[in-house]
């Protein structure tokens, strides 16, 4: 079954995404329920602001959906949960999908789903159990027509900096996300590298699939408006943004800033004014 239909509610008519990412609360880490404690408020706000998506868990995904209207924003629907996040890392960390994704996606009326590939120093197990969520989501998305956003995450120990931290080392990302794309990905989530004049790469090994940016820690406004300009230039086809957004003080003009750098190529000085 074609992926076209939920592909085209995901991506805009140029062809262009802004994902905004609300999931944080899937992963148990009290610092990242900050300023998402109210989620229908968030929601609301949100929807208001009309990114392309809005990336939510299971549990949270109705709150969109139940808002009428066609206008809304795409659904994409995060799968898997796992407990890597913390600055204390657990005996055992783990990585799996919820039951049924793709079915539970379908009822939802997702238009993708997303599931994580980490590469976390020194722990083989959480990788294996990635591949094994990917490979089990791949033939189910293809029997459905849903698109599959994978999400290749590389790492730095986590005793560097207390908590995993974005690794953006471009030869440790560059095989991840090929991996992603030869392990069946429509779509990439991938982080910044750290020179990020050499982010063409990444768009070049992902084979012609869609590349969208991860936004990964809070920064200031002035870093991630120019940062998210730089990787557009740099052929991205948009951005998955979390904290950048929902703990912005200003999460609605955040949200039309940043689309109006994605779809319309506004400069960083001249997107700044949504924010005000």
């Amino acid at each position: 079954m074609s992926i076209l239909p939920r592909f085209n509610r995901l991506f805009a008519a140029d062809g262009k995404c802004f994902d905004v990412a609300v999931d944080h609360g899937f992963f148990g880490e009290r610092n990242f329920l900050t300023d998402i404690e109210d989620m229908h408020k968030v929601v609301a706000t949100l929807v208001d602001a009309a990114p392309d998506a809005i990336q939510l868990s299971i549990g949270q995904a109705p709150i969109l959906q139940h808002i009428p209207g066609k206008g809304k924003p795409a659904l994409v629907l995060r799968t898997d949960i796992a407990n890597v996040y913390g600055k204390t890392l657990p005996r055992k960390l783990y990585s799996r999908t919820i039951d049924a994704p793709v079915e539970q996606a379908l009822r939802l009326d997702a238009a993708c789903v997303v599931v994580n590939l980490f590469n976390l120093p020194d722990q083989p197990e959480v990788y294996e159990a990635c591949i094994d969520n990917i490979c089990a989501l791949k033939p189910q998305c293809e029997r459905c027509g849903m698109p599959l956003m994978i999400e290749p995450l590389v790492m730095k120990d986590n005793a560097t900096a207390g908590g995993y931290m974005v690794d953006g080392d471009i030869d440790k990302i560059l095989p991840l996300v090929r991996q992603a794309i030869e392990l069946g990905a429509d779509i990439i989530k991938a982080d910044p590298t750290d020179d990020v004049s050499q982010y063409h790469k990444v768009i070049q090994v992902a084979a012609g699939k869609p590349v969208l940016v991860r936004g990964g820690g809070k920064v200031s406004d002035a870093e991630i408006l120019q940062r998210t300009y730089d990787l557009m230039q740099q052929g991205a086809r948009g951005i998955v943004y979390g904290r950048n957004v929902i703990q912005h003080p200003n999460p609605a003009g955040m949200t039309r800033a940043l689309m109006a750098i994605v779809h319309n190529g506004t400069t960083p000085a001249d997107a700044a004014w949504y924010i005000g």
